[in-house]
């Protein structure tokens, strides 16, 4: 190796470099030079102080959600809040005229009872007895009578509640309209201002950072934001009102009763805060057990293809099995938690009622402090206020969420970046020369401080030349480019063009200058015109179709049937690799830069294509500063000059002649490629002399790649095929002109037909109940003794109504004994309902827990065994992609699960309930009983039509969000290629446009949502004020008794409550029985090719039908490297061993087989060596080391067939070398099928079959095909790389 050289002195750094010096002033460099030298090691320091915060998670403070309202939105939220206080205060405030009627009620019945006596008569409003004197009760006080007109007191109640009700349907109304608007005009500000900041952050910024988490957060993290500032503060404001008017309710008209109530809350709130805590614990690690099946199976369905070939199937269905089991351990024990919890709760509250209404009645009869009245509004102000209280700790947990989630969003809106691409500062420069100088430039990676990949660099790029950058992979080629563009700023030193260090320099400027084409180009989503123009914004047609001359892309272009206004599809996917090349190398064009970029710009085509864009490379060449990095050496030779790379530093210099004569890297290289190839050179030279011929059918070509792209099997080798259309002497698809753009309809129609198929099997038939309970038939004990709970539970609630009234009733009673005694009995019933619901509630829980946990980890089982069992074409089809079918096997099982589990408890308590309650109704009053059920659909309706209103909503956003979540993508996958071309307005733009939508639905939805809400908080009002109206008629013409009202309307009240319980499960129920159809359709689907059948002749290919043999026989029998190996996430050793057809292989065999695929020696010098874990799919290998494991993986299984499909192609040359020596040593004495684009890797096959369109037009060995000068000849011929 020779030593590095210095390619030019230079100048110490703020000497007399005058051409930098642009006010004037010599020392202005040095204040530049000092000013950018620091600033790196500083950013490393914010990147410390951010990590430690982030391990604290930094909160946002509540108010701080706020920053973004304007004075509008704060005064809609002040007038929300005042609705909402005043709607707060209106349910204690019903209990003061609710505690009114009572004593009203309790006082009409005294009078009647007296006047029932024949001795007793009403004279001058007092009660007498008929002999004259005045009566007087137990209390010596005397009986008002006539006074009390019970029809005219009820009609003033019912107007007072009517007028709560229709004050609560405005109150409601407003706040939420309020609360939602402004929150809809603020979560719109912040939308715009994260994705704003996010495309300005400098690229370091986004190596550290993923971009599926950016996504993520645009969405689903200011949705979090938009919950904790939305309804839920109106809604909380509400609910503490209520809270605190309740309990002052309470304390004003009986303090005593008040704190005896609440000296049992204690025992409430210690049992929520252990339940809290340990159902937290157990979800957790419910959910890690989840997680990791579901880590297990997404690993396995993107790896299909290898656990289809090696037989893995069977081993996986058990992996995945072993973490199920955990989880269904920690879901029954929270099961069991849940069950002891809600029964304690029940028996606590029931003990309360006792107690409450035991000392209460002591209280009015006793020590006569209370009316009854008193009595119903202290227990009731305390009950309701209690109860708001625990419904606004949900809104607490969206306060929360939306803090952590506001966090991360405005952390990132606050962030300046180191490199701000929209900074309008910096200098323009009048002219451009493009001379581009490296002063001593160290640099490391933001995400990789640690590693120095440029080392003390100091070269020229002359204006004008062309220059090319060689050395093997990761010697720091590509930084270079990328810091030319100015993605990093270097570590120490400086990058100068035309003598101005670039940091000085405008950076949209300094960007528009430059012209990038890369190895994997991207184009956007748009027409073919529209991905040039992307390149200059004001670029005319004529323009557009001169760059596209120049590229050698406008013959494929006028071809297609749309021409220029073709769409190319997401990411290009309609165009094949050669003709994106050429559409991105038109965008470069376009904007006439003077420098041009070219990374790696062939090196993922095949020949035929690769002779086509090299050609228009060397044409784009002209008159600019190219540099141009590639590992084919057949693209660097026409450069003027070369430059080498080793570790970081430029090692030598010169051209292709020159460098050859020093025998350093770049000879080393040559001869790396080139070694054996002299054939294939002799038939390059003689192919410069011949005319290659155009190929004439790309057209073709382009469109039916469309289709083939769509397949999985495109998304494991990005790469062309191979274009032979041209040579085949008649292919039944060579279709020329005005034909193609039938075909190309054709090919839509059918795209259209497909489409339609595919929403024909989504609509999967709804299977029946009984199906989904048979796959739970073994667990029929733990249902029926769960089932009896629920029954119970259910019949529980109406009683309590029973009691309640009960209590009422002995407050007329005019027998002091008879009272007292009667008052203990109810209290007793009461403690005793409470006993037996402990019992009930606990069995409820812990069975269907049982039941539920079992079901669920058997469907998973089974789902994920079909999965494994279907064909490989059926992985094909894009709606069972890895992910949709792992996010499949989670939530489809457990959506099963909520419809047999605890759900069929929940709806057997709700029946029970609903029937107990409407028993005791109508016995007690059937006519009372049918007025007030006229009000429980509006009740229903409120409840349903509220809940329908916000999923509908919730799906509109999703839609109404999914175009600026398609933008944000695009943009933000593709974010070097976006600032490379400077396009980052152009996305913000097209980002706040499209946010208009989701905006005005907010709007729309607030006004909906308001009027819903108000209704359904209303109609509770207007019930009251009607059946109490009705009551107080009955009582006084038919003679009702007064608890009898009190009894019905109570009964009813939790029966509709139940009811309202009831028909929240029916879209659980709905979604259970969808999920269970998708996953017995998956079940019950028969693949063409089956894995766990039996059947089949047990014979090796050898003259035998393949479809007639065992399938897994005859994978056992094959091995297979691709060119993307697919390694699991586990050590190195179980890596091997998979590809073992016996289940115990021993550590030996694993060594053997390493040692024969030239692994041994690395994992050797590993830390621990076979026990390496090798990351999720390798990643924590090179894809030489992969390559060498997954030849270990098919050596071990003794194969007598070995296939190798493209194992070499994404190697660079070194990796190259030694795998391909694994391979020749693999291939000893097997039968070897090898796939290639490289002909060094085939050259020496024992036979050679060139395949075009699906058949074979060619076979023999590399000399007889030579000389045929048929297909391969033209395809070794037409700018065959060197290798």
């Amino acid at each position: 190796m020779s030593d590095p050289v210095i390619l030019r002195s230079i100048k110490k750094l703020g000497e007399d470099n005058l051409a930098f010096d642009l006010d004037g002033k010599c020392n202005s460099f040095k204040k530049s030079e000092n000013f950018y030298a620091y600033e790196e090691p500083s950013v490393k320091k914010k990147n410390g102080k951010s990590s430690k915060k982030k391990e604290k998670v930094v909160r946002v403070g509540f108010f701080q959600l706020f920053r973004f309202s304007s004075p509008m939105e704060i005064l809609m939220m002040i007038v929300g809040s005042f609705c909402a206080i005043l709607h707060g205060a209106a349910q204690p405030g019903m209990l003061l005229v609710f505690g009114a009627m009572a004593d009203t009620f309790i006082e009409y019945d005294v009078e009647m009872q007296a006047l029932k006596d024949p001795n007793k008569t009403c004279i001058n409003n007092t009660i007498v007895w008929i002999n004259g004197t005045v009566h007087q009760n137990e209390k010596n006080t005397t009986t008002r009578c006539g006074l009390l007109d019970i029809e005219k007191e009820m009609t003033n109640f019912a107007a007072y509640y009517g007028g709560i009700g229709c004050a609560v349907l405005l109150l409601g109304y407003f706040q939420i309209c309020f609360w939602v608007m402004a929150a809809a005009r603020q979560i719109q500000k912040i939308r715009k201002a994260y994705f704003r900041n996010v495309m300005r952050m400098d690229i370091g910024w986004f190596d550290c950072t993923s971009v599926g988490e950016l996504n993520t957060r645009i969405s689903d993290d200011v949705n979090k934001i938009n919950e904790a500032i939305a309804d839920q503060v109106a809604i909380f404001i509400q609910r503490l009102t209520t809270f605190v008017c309740g309990f002052l309710l309470g304390f004003i008209s009986g303090w005593k009763l008040t704190l005896v109530i609440i000296a049992v809350s204690p025992l409430i709130g210690v049992g929520a805060a252990v339940y809290g805590l340990a159902v937290a614990k157990l979800t957790g690690r419910e959910l890690k057990a989840y997680a990791k099946a579901g880590a297990v199976a997404d690993e396995v369905l993107s790896s299909i293809r290898t656990v289809a070939a090696f037989g893995g199937e069977k081993k996986e269905v058990e992996r995945y099995d072993k973490n199920l089991v955990y989880a269904q351990h920690w879901g029954i024990r929270k099961g069991i938690i849940m069950g002891l919890f809600s029964g304690y709760m029940w028996f606590v509250i029931f003990l309360c009622y006792a107690l409450a209404f035991w000392y209460g009645s002591k209280l009015v009869l006793e020590e006569d402090e209370y009316s009854p009245g008193t009595l119903l509004q202290v227990f009731f102000g305390v009950l309701v206020g209690a109860l708001n209280l625990g419904q606004a700790s949900p809104c607490l947990e969206a306060f929360a969420t939306g803090r952590g989630a506001a966090a991360n969003i405005f952390e990132t809106i606050d962030r300046k970046p180191t490199i701000d691409c929209m900074s309008e500062e910096g200098y323009k420069l009048d002219k451009v020369r493009g001379e581009i100088e490296f002063h001593n430039v160290t640099f490391h990676y933001p995400s990789r401080p640690d590693v120095k990949i440029l080392d003390n660099i100091s070269m020229v790029i002359k204006t004008g030349e062309t220059t090319a950058f060689v050395g093997a992979s990761g010697a720091g080629k590509s930084t270079i480019i990328q810091l030319i563009q100015r993605f990093y700023d270097p570590t120490d030193g400086m990058i100068t063009l035309d003598g101005h260090d670039i940091r000085s320099l405008n950076i949209q400027w300094l960007r528009a200058q430059i012209g990038v084409v890369e190895q994997e180009p991207v184009l956007f989503a748009t027409t073919i015109a529209e991905n040039i123009r992307y390149g200059r914004d004001d670029a005319t047609m004529e323009d557009v179709i001169r760059a596209a001359k120049q590229a050698n892309a406008y013959k494929f272009i006028m071809d297609l049937p749309q021409q220029f206004d073709t769409h190319v599809g997401e990411g290009g996917s309609q165009m094949s690799g050669g003709q994106k090349q050429r559409i991105a190398i038109a965008r470069a064009l376009v904007r006439n830069p003077k420098i041009l970029l070219l990374d790696m710009a062939t090196s993922a085509l095949d020949n035929e294509s690769e002779a086509i864009v090299q050609e228009a490379l060397q044409k784009a060449h002209l008159g600019r500063t190219a540099i141009s990095i590639a590992h084919r050496l057949s693209a660097v030779k026409a450069a003027d000059v070369i430059i080498g790379f080793e570790h970081g530093r430029a090692v030598e210099r010169g051209t292709h002649e020159e460098l050859l004569k020093r025998k350093g890297v770049y000879f080393m290289l040559v001869t790396l490629q080139s070694k054996g190839d002299s054939t294939l050179t002799r038939a390059a030279k003689e192919s410069a002399e011949n005319k290659v011929v155009e190929p004439n059918l790309e057209k073709v070509q382009s469109f039916r790649r469309g289709s083939y792209r769509a397949s999985l099997r495109a998304s494991l080798r990005q790469r062309s095929r191979s274009q032979l259309s041209n040579v085949v002497p008649d292919p039944p698809l060579s279709i020329a002109g005005d034909q193609a753009e039938s075909v190309y309809l054709k090919s839509y129609e059918e795209d259209d037909g497909q489409a339609k198929k595919e929403s024909v099997e989504e609509d999967v038939k709804p299977v029946s109940f009984a199906r989904i309970l048979k796959y739970n038939a073994s667990e029929w004990p733990y249902m029926v003794i769960g089932s009896l709970g629920a029954a119970v539970n259910g019949a529980l609630s109406p009683l309590y109504a029973l009691l309640f009234s009960q209590i009422l009733g002995t407050f007329s009673i005019l027998d002091e004994e008879k009272q007292k005694v009667q008052i203990n009995g109810v209290c007793l019933l009461f403690v005793l309902v409470g006993i037996v619901s402990f019992f009930t509630q606990f069995l409820q829980g812990y069975n269907f827990a049982k039941s539920g946990e079992l079901l669920t980890r058997r469907l998973r089982k089974i789902g994920f065994q079909a999965m494994l069992g279907q064909d490989v074409g059926w992985f094909d089809d894009r709606r069972n992609s890895p992910g949709a079918l792992t996010t499949r096997l989670a939530t489809d099982a457990s959506q099963v699960q909520g419809a047999t589990g605890s759900q069929i408890g929940m709806m057997v308590n709700s029946f029970t309930n609903i029937g107990v309650a409407i028993i005791i109704a109508f016995y007690f009053s059937w006519k009372l009983s049918l007025v007030i059920m006229c009000f429980l659909p509006f009740l229903a309706l409120s409840g349903a039509v509220q809940a329908k209103m916000l999923t509908g909503f919730a799906a509109q956003d999703k839609k109404a969000l999914e175009a600026t979540g398609q933008i944000s993508s695009e943009a933000l996958s593709n974010i070097r290629t976006v600032a490379g071309i400077g396009k980052e307005k152009k996305f913000i733009d097209a980002f706040e446009k499209n946010l208009d939508m989701p905006y005005r639905a907010a709007i729309k939805k607030a006004n909906v949502y308001g009027i819903c809400f108000g209704f359904a908080q209303s109609i509770v009002f207007i019930a009251n004020s009607v059946s109490y109206r009705y009551g107080g008629f009955l009582v006084q013409t038919e003679g009702l008794h007064y608890s009898f009202v009190f009894r019905v309307i109570s009964a009813i009240v939790t029966s509709g409550t139940a009811l309202g319980r009831a028909s929240s499960y029916t879209p659980n129920y709905a979604k259970a029985k969808t999920s269970a159809a998708r996953l017995f359709q998956l079940i019950d689907r028969l693949p063409k090719i089956s894995v766990y059948s039996k059947e089949g002749e047990k014979w090796l290919i050898d003259g035998h039908d393949t479809k007639k043999v065992n399938v897994q026989f005859l994978r056992s029998k094959i091995g297979v490297v691709s060119q993307e190996p697919v390694l699991f996430d586990c050590s190195i050793a179980d890596n091997i061993k998979y590809g073992s057809n016996t289940k115990d292989t021993t550590m030996e065999k694993v060594i053997e087989a390493a040692k024969k695929a030239q692994l041994h020696d690395f994992v050797m010098s590993l830390p621990e060596k076979y026990e390496t874990n090798v990351g999720a799919q390798g990643s924590q290998l090179s894809r030489g080391q992969k390559q060498r494991i997954a030849i270990a993986r098919a050596i071990i299984r003794d194969p007598k067939i070995l296939l190798l499909d493209e194992a070499t192609s994404a190697l660079d040359t070194e990796s190259e070398k030694t795998v391909q020596a694994a391979l020749d040593k693999a291939r000893e004495g097997r039968t070897c099928i090898v796939i290639a684009h490289r002909l060094s890797t085939i050259e020496n096959a024992d036979i050679i079959a060139v395949m075009s369109q699906g058949i074979i037009i060619e076979r023999g060995t590399h000399d007889e095909l030579m000389a045929m000068e048929g297909a391969y000849y033209k395809l070794v011929t037409t700018g065959a790389p060197i290798s």
